[in-house]
C-alpha cells in the first residue's frame, strides 16, 4: 500500500518546468477571465440601454401615431357631439356609425365602451358589440376594459395588453390610446399592434448576444494564442537550458572520464614501476637465501611461490588499469589480450574475432570500447554463469562496432542501460554517449548481447594514423 501511494504521489508531482508554466499561465487565465466578465457585463448593460432607448422611441412613435388617429376621429364627430345633449340617442348613433366606418391599415379601427363596460363600437370584431366586458383581462391577467374606462375618466392616456389580431386571430402585444367623452360617459380609443417593435427589439438583443459571443471567441482565441506563445517560449527556453545543461554535463563527464583514465595510468605506472619492482627484488633476495640454505628452505619456497602470485596479481591489476597493449599495439590486440587473460582466469571459453580497420580509431574511442569490453567481461564473470563468450570488433560504413555475447542466464533487470540501476551498464552508456555512439543491450534466458557502436567521426584519417586499431 505504501509503494502504491508513493507511485501515485510521484505521478501527481509536478516538475519545476511545469510549476513555472503554471505560474506564468494561471494569472494570465485569471486576468483574461476577469476581463471577459467585465467586458461581457459592460457590453450587455450598454446594449440593454441602447435597446431600451430604441424600444422607447419606437413605442413613442406608435403612441404619437395613435394620438393623431384619435385627433382625426374627434374632428370628424366634434360638431355632432358638441351640439348634442347627454341623452341624445340620435347623435350617439350617428357618432358610432362614423367611428365604425373609420378603418385604417390591416388591423386598425376605433372602439367605444360606455363607463359601465358595454361595448358600443368594434367594427373589426363585431362579436364584442352590445355586450358588457367589465372585468375583462388578457392572458397575462392584465385588466383591459376596467383600465380603459379608468384612463378615460381621468382625462385619457395609454394602455398596453395582449389582444387577438382581427386579421389573423393571433394574439399580439397592443398599445391603445383612449380618451373620454364625459358628457356621454364614453371611452373612445384606438390601438396598434407593436409586434414589429418587439421583433426589432428582439433582433437587436440577438445581435448583441451574437456580438458578445464573437467577442468571447476572440478573447478565447487571444488567450489560447497567448498561452501557446507562453508555452512555446517556455519550451524553447527549457530546451535551450536543457541543451546547455546537457552540454555542460557531457563536458563534465568527459573530464571525469579523462581524469579517471589519467589516474588509472598513474596508478598502473606506480604499481608496475614501484610495488612490482619492490616485490621482484624481494623475490630475488629470497631465492638467493634459499640457494645458500640448500634443501632446508621449504618455507622459503612457499614464500617465493606466494610472492610470485602477488607479483602476477599486481601486474594483472596494472594491465587492467591501463593496458600497455592499448597504447603500444592498438585496440584489437588489447582486447585479444583481455579475452585471453579472462579465459585463463575464469576457465570460460572465449572467442575473439576482429578485422583490420580501413582507418584507425582515435584515443577516446579506443579507451571507451576497451572499457566497455572490460566491463562486459566483468559482468559475465560475476553474474552471467556463462560457459562461452564471443567478442567481435569490426569496422563498417557507419564506424566501429564492438559486440560481446554470452550464453548465460541473462539479466534479471529491464533490457535497457538507461533503466537499470547497475553502475557498470550506466558507465558503458555514459562512455558511448560521450562519443555520440549507441549502446544496445539484448538479454534473454539464453544469454546477453552487448553492442557498442562508435560513429565514423572517431576514425582517424590516413594522415593521422599513428597506431593500428
Amino acid at each position: 500500500m505504501t509503494r502504491v501511494t508513493s507511485r501515485l504521489r510521484d505521478r501527481l508531482a509536478i516538475s519545476y518546468g511545469q510549476k513555472i508554466f503554471l505560474l506564468a499561465t494561471l494569472p494570465l487565465i485569471a486576468a483574461v477571465f476577469l476581463i471577459f466578465l467585465v467586458v461581457t457585463n459592460q457590453s450587455r448593460q450598454l446594449a440593454e440601454g441602447e435597446i431600451q432607448t430604441l424600444e422607447t422611441q419606437l413605442i413613442e412613435t406608435k403612441r404619437e401615431e395613435l394620438r393623431n388617429y384619435l385627433s382625426i376621429a374627434r374632428t370628424a364627430f366634434v360638431n355632432t357631439y358638441g351640439r348634442a345633449a347627454p341623452d341624445d340617442a340620435q347623435a350617439k348613433l350617428a357618432v358610432t356609425r362614423e367611428l365604425a366606418a373609420m378603418l385604417y391599415g390591416q388591423d386598425g379601427y376605433f372602439f367605444v365602451f360606455d363607463y359601465d363596460g358595454n361595448n358600443l363600437v368594434a367594427p373589426r370584431q363585431t362579436y364584442l358589440i352590445g355586450r358588457n366586458w367589465s372585468g375583462l383581462t388578457d392572458r397575462n391577467g392584465i385588466p383591459i376594459t376596467d383600465e380603459l374606462i379608468r384612463i378615460a375618466r381621468t382625462g385619457g392616456g395609454y394602455h398596453s395588453f395582449d389582444w387577438p389580431k382581427p386579421s389573423t386571430g393571433e394574439t399580439g402585444r397592443m398599445v391603445v390610446y383612449v380618451n373620454g367623452l364625459q358628457d356621454w360617459q364614453w371611452a373612445i380609443g384606438t390601438g396598434v399592434f407593436i409586434d414589429d417593435v418587439l421583433e426589432n427589439v428582439a433582433a437587436a438583443r440577438a445581435d448583441v448576444e451574437a456580438r458578445i459571443t464573437r467577442t468571447s471567441y476572440y478573447i478565447v482565441g487571444i488567450t489560447v494564442a497567448a498561452l501557446m506563445a507562453v508555452f512555446t517560449t517556455g519550451m524553447f527556453l527549457n530546451i535551450r537550458e536543457r541543451r546547455l545543461a546537457d552540454a555542460k554535463l557531457k563536458d563534465l563527464t568527459q573530464r571525469i572520464i579523462d581524469t579517471q583514465e589519467e589516474e588509472r595510468g598513474r596508478v598502473a605506472r606506480e604499481l608496475h614501476d614501484g610495488i612490482s619492482q619492490m616485490l621482484v627484488g624481494v623475490r630475488y633476495a629470497l631465492e638467493l637465501a634459499r640457494r645458500k640454505m640448500g634443501d632446508t628452505g621449504h618455507s622459503l619456497d612457499k614464500g617465493i611461490a606466494g610472492l610470485g602470485s602477488a607479483i602476477q596479481e599486481v601486474r594483472r591489476i596494472s594491465r587492467d588499469l591501463r593496458p600497455g597493449a592499448l597504447d603500444d599495439l592498438g585496440l584489437g590486440p588489447a582486447i585479444k589480450t583481455l579475452s585471453e587473460d579472462f579465459m585463463a582466469r575464469t576457465d570460460i571459453s572465449t572467442a575473439f574475432e576482429t578485422v583490420v580497420f580501413r582507418n584507425r580509431l582515435d584515443e577516446e574511442a579506443r579507451i571507451a570500447l576497451y572499457r566497455i569490453a572490460q566491463e562486459a567481461l566483468t559482468n559475465v564473470e560475476r553474474h552471467a554463469g556463462a560457459s562461452h563468450v564471443d567478442i567481435s570488433l569490426k569496422g563498417h560504413r557507419s564506424g566501429a562496432m564492438l559486440r560481446v555475447s554470452d550464453n548465460g542466464r541473462g539479466m534479471p533487470w529491464p533490457q535497457s542501460a538507461r533503466k537499470t540501476t547497475g553502475l557498470g551498464l550506466r558507465n558503458m552508456q555514459e562512455r558511448i554517449e560521450q562519443l555520440g555512439g549507441t549502446l544496445r543491450i539484448l538479454s534473454s534466458t539464453s544469454g546477453t548481447v552487448i553492442e557498442a557502436q562508435v560513429p565514423l567521426t572517431h576514425m582517424l584519417s590516413p594522415q593521422k594514423k599513428k597506431e593500428s586499431a
